[in-house]
């Protein structure tokens, strides 16, 4: 059985699976069909689902809602009230749910505060994405993003520094990145 944390004023539905060591704080609301992995936390006043799929080690802060449709991998952090949609179009009196679009969230990217990633896109392994951007299209992994609508000003690294070339080379304590006709190439240590 599960060893996981949820404050009493947090509610989770029936259905529901969630991994040791995670923690859902105050005011947060776990729906049915969701699965939560292992050693993540949830701030104040968030809720999941239903049918949602996040991975380990996820960082979600205070006032986010992750809707159906997005699936979070390992070890993403989502800031203070980032902002996810799940439909393109929305109008309160037309019923959607069937035109759900899918957005996943890579290993290790970041989602800065009251950022919004509308729906349907792919945010790359370790790329981040800088506090108040609007992402709308997809983000390359190790991407830097900034902006509404955002745009890529540079690369990060594992570490989630900014990288600095020399020669087209960089370095941080997790890999070695080169630039190659303006791709990045990756080599971890």
């Amino acid at each position: 059985m599960s060893q996981f944390f949820a404050h009493e004023s947090a509610y989770v539905d029936d259905n529901v699976t969630i991994g040791d060591d995670t923690k859902i704080w105050h005011f947060s609301h776990i729906l049915s069909g969701s699965t939560i992995g292992e050693r993540c936390s949830f701030g104040q006043n968030c809720v999941v689902g239903p049918n949602v799929t996040i991975g380990n080690g996820v960082k979600v802060q205070n006032n986010i809602s992750v809707y159906e449709g997005v699936e979070v991998e390992d070890d993403v952090f989502l800031g203070p009230s980032m902002v996810f949609t799940n439909v393109i179009n929305p109008r309160a009196f037309i019923v959607r749910r069937d035109e759900f679009k899918k957005t996943l969230l890579k290993k290790g990217c970041s989602i800065g505060a009251n950022a919004t990633v509308v729906c349907g896109v792919t945010i790359g392994e370790y790329a981040l994405i800088g506090s108040g951007a609007v992402i709308n299209r997809d983000v390359p992994a190790y991407a830097l993003m900034v902006g509404v609508p955002a745009k890529q000003i540079g690369w990060v690294g594992i570490s989630g520094n900014t990288l600095v070339f020399r020669d087209n080379k960089a370095e941080d304590e997790f890999a070695t990145y080169e630039l190659v006709d303006e791709d990045l190439k990756v080599t971890e240590k």
